[in-house]
């Protein structure tokens, strides 16, 4: 009978989960904080004591890890709605399945000893020491992908905007200094100057008297902190002579900007 390790079992579990969430928060822009992070990493490491359970067979185990997902995602990232909701587990359903495919390929194909699979749950028996050594340089490799795709493509930018009947066409500027994410969405804010505003509703900026469908988000600057206006635009698109135009999922916001549409690159990639 194969020996596990329960203290082995849940450290390895909190290090996979965090690193879950952080690719789910990713696939989806969502924002993240570490310490909820942290904690729905825990939480989710106690789903994996089923491991130890007799087989459950494959669909108790399947609405066991779905439910297990489902928590976990909205401890980690907050309620804002079933569609966000919905889409950050359904990126941390996927993440988790890549993973579990890769270690179960491995199992399959070379039968070792240190891996051990049971109710959708697998554990490997190695030291604690090799766990943090492996995932400190899995996250330097994030971090170098990271900062590659990250690099801010070149080219001129062209950012329409249609609210209604009204379409606004602004020369676009991507910047990934503008890390600006909306909290009731989890989607990007594309920051426009505020003579835009008074173009799109005829009036000039004034955050005590905002129009129907505008609300006011907390931002925070080299300058300094405060609230800007922001409201979910019909349509958004970005237009480049090396991409064409690309339809993006953001929210738009206005304040001092340089009279340019700064947006995010990493909404080209998605």
């Amino acid at each position: 009978m194969k020996t596990i390790y329960v203290d082995v079992l849940i450290v390895l579990n909190i290090y996979v989960n965090f690193f879950l969430l952080r690719i789910a928060a990713g696939l989806t822009h969502s924002p993240l904080r570490t310490g909820r992070c942290a904690a729905a990493s825990v939480y989710g490491s106690l789903f994996s004591l089923t491991i130890l359970l007799p087989e459950l067979g494959n669909l108790l185990s399947l609405l066991i890890k779905l439910a297990a997902a489902v928590s976990i995602v909205a401890l980690a990232f907050g309620f804002h709605g079933k569609k966000r909701l919905m889409l950050n587990t359904t990126a941390f359903f996927a993440a988790n399945f890549v993973l579990a495919g890769t270690v179960y390929g491995v199992y399959t194909m070379l039968k070792p000893g240190f891996i051990h699979f049971n109710n959708a749950c697998f554990y490997i028996d190695f030291s604690l020491l090799i766990l943090v050594v492996t995932t400190a340089a899995l996250y330097f490799a994030v971090r170098a992908v990271r900062i590659f795709t990250d690099r801010t493509p070149d080219g001129d930018y062209r950012v329409f905007i249609r609210a209604g009947d009204k379409v606004l066409s602004l020369a676009g500027l991507a910047d990934t200094g503008n890390a600006l994410v909306d909290y009731f969405t989890g989607a990007p804010v594309i920051i426009c100057s505020e003579e835009s505003f008074s173009e799109l509703t005829g009036a000039e900026l004034d955050i005590s008297l905002l129009p129907k469908g505008f609300r006011l988000l907390p931002c925070t600057a080299v300058s300094g902190s405060g609230l800007i206006p922001v409201f979910r635009p019909d349509e958004v698109l970005i237009s480049s002579c090396t991409s064409g135009r690309k339809p993006v999922d953001a929210v738009i916001g206005f304040g001092r900007c340089g009279g340019k549409a700064v947006f995010n690159p990493k909404l080209l990639k998605i």
